[in-house]
């Protein structure tokens, strides 16, 4: 038997925000969001770096691949609660409002985990930095010095920054040819670094909260509509 009054509009509201979010594309916008992350210039070009056969710390992407996933499993599941609502199946709805379930649980203990590590990104790479910084300015011209002097260019130049707090005389001996576009308002890299990571977090945490709303409003309206359909063939 077909629901009717209020369940009845819980029901189309459900259909046509899945739809709308199924159509026009929001789990296609949060991987973007994401992919653009895991793409984007800057932190791309440092966290490939490679020193002394150490790679930079990708701590950074772990969030970042949490958000694709979830973008990309919720292009696929917005059908189910659009294909279910309009249905009326309990089955659907079901595996819908499960699917939400550990979405979310997934997005709340990633969101811990990024709370508890929001320091250690930055901090991470900034001791990659501070480790080819020590290398680059050794007085003595060896191959590990090339390479150093390779990586503190691409983040000089990447980050538009020169050395850090403290340099050193020895920093400033080479710091032509470390910093070939320094500016004179050029930061410190430490300073550069942790501003960076900071500004993608807040996009992240954004992009999580925003997905975040949309999945509790959406459970919220999945189990009321399922309670209305079963109390609806009960009453048949």
């Amino acid at each position: 038997m077909a629901i009717t009054g209020c369940s009845l509009c819980i029901k189309y509201t459900l259909f046509f925000f899945n739809f709308i979010f199924w159509v026009t594309g929001w789990g296609v916008f949060i991987l973007g969001i994401a992919l653009w992350l895991r793409h984007d210039t800057q932190t791309s070009n440092l966290l490939m770096l490679n020193f002394e056969g150490n790679q930079a710390p990708g701590t950074f992407y772990i969030s970042v691949y949490v958000l694709i996933a979830v973008g990309a499993v919720m292009m696929c599941v917005g059908f189910l609660g659009c294909y279910g609502a309009i249905q009326e199946s309990q089955c659907l709805l079901g595996t819908f409002f499960t699917c939400l379930v550990v979405l979310f649980a997934c997005e709340v203990a990633a969101g811990i985990w990024g709370f508890i590590n929001r320091d250690t990104i930055s901090t991470e790479l900034i001791n990659f930095y501070d480790a080819a910084y020590i290398k680059a300015v050794d007085p003595v011209d060896t191959p590990t010095r090339q390479a150093a002097s390779k990586i503190m260019v691409a983040f000089h130049n990447t980050l538009e920054c020169c050395g850090k707090e403290d340099d050193n005389p020895l920093f400033l001996n080479v710091q032509a040819s470390l910093c070939p576009n320094k500016k004179e308002e050029s930061q410190s890299c430490h300073i550069k670094l942790r501003d960076l990571f900071t500004e993608k977090l807040h996009v992240v945490g954004l992009a999580a909260l925003a997905i975040a709303v949309i999945m509790v409003f959406e459970m919220i309206f999945t189990m009321v509509l399922c309670c209305a359909i079963r109390n609806a063939a009960a009453a048949y």
